[in-house]
């Protein structure tokens, strides 16, 4: 909670909610100013190449003085894409057209947002308690990860997931739900190996917080994969990974 800052005789009030939102939250509704294109370019390479995307970071730090974005296009389109995953599962599950609704509600604000939120926080309070090189002369002044950048990170990150889990299961779905070995092998690696979602959203988070100049031992951040890769490995004695999680999911 911020606390009112006083100066001789004058007393400034904390900034309103709104002004403490990060800025790509406070433009969600500017819909005519955001840049779909570049959101859209963005999404391509962020599963091609990756890297090339956090290679503008460094020229949106130059020219913005922040290293998170301020566009909220990119946010608008995994909505977007989410929506129709849900419309599409929905179909799959013969859901009512309140409950398709329910679903996409529970993928856009569950799934994505409340995990980034949770995601954003956990990098952002690791990042600047264990990450921060040492200071330095060569060190800039505003070597810190900004809780925005964590939340692009979350972001980044989660469309490659998204594509895997959300759309690549769907056309596979009356495979990954039989019960022999081949489909067992071929749910689980859609969840756990290639490594297709959960390692691969590992993996975007490293890329993102790595290619911040200030940051050191990021490689911890990929620490997650061995355990990844065990669970992976004792999974395909017989536990169906997909089978099971999509029940939980679905509630069948």
């Amino acid at each position: 909670m911020d606390l009112p800052s006083y100066s001789g005789s004058q007393v400034r009030s904390p900034a309103p909610i709104s002004q403490r939102l990060p800025l790509i939250f406070r433009r969600l509704h500017r819909f005519n100013q955001m840049d779909f294109e570049q959101a859209i370019w963005q999404l391509g390479y962020l599963c091609l190449a990756p890297r090339r995307v956090y290679r503008n970071v460094y020229f949106h730090k130059q020219t913005k003085n922040t290293w998170a974005r301020d566009d909220p296009a990119i946010l608008v389109l995994i909505a977007a894409c989410l929506f129709v995953s849900a419309i599409a599962w929905s179909f799959a599950y013969s859901y009512t057209a309140r409950q398709a609704l329910k679903l996409a509600l529970f993928m856009i604000l569950r799934d994505y947002l409340l995990t980034g939120l949770v995601v954003a926080t956990v990098l952002w309070f690791v990042s600047n308690r264990l990450l921060i090189a040492p200071p330095s002369h060569s060190s800039p002044a505003d070597s810190v990860v900004e809780w925005a950048y964590a939340f692009d990170v979350h972001t980044n990150a989660f469309f490659p997931f998204f594509l895997t889990l959300y759309i690549a299961q769907l056309f596979v779905l009356p495979v990954v739900l039989k019960d022999n070995w081949v489909c067992l092998f071929l749910g689980n690696t859609l969840y756990l190996a290639g490594y297709a979602s959960l390692a691969q959203y590992t993996y975007g988070v490293y890329l993102g917080l790595n290619a911040l100049p200030f940051l050191i031992r990021s490689e911890l951040l990929l620490s997650p994969l061995l355990p990844l890769f065990t669970s992976y490995i004792i999974s395909l004695l017989g536990f169906n990974v997909a089978k099971y999680v999509l029940a939980v999911y679905f509630g069948s």
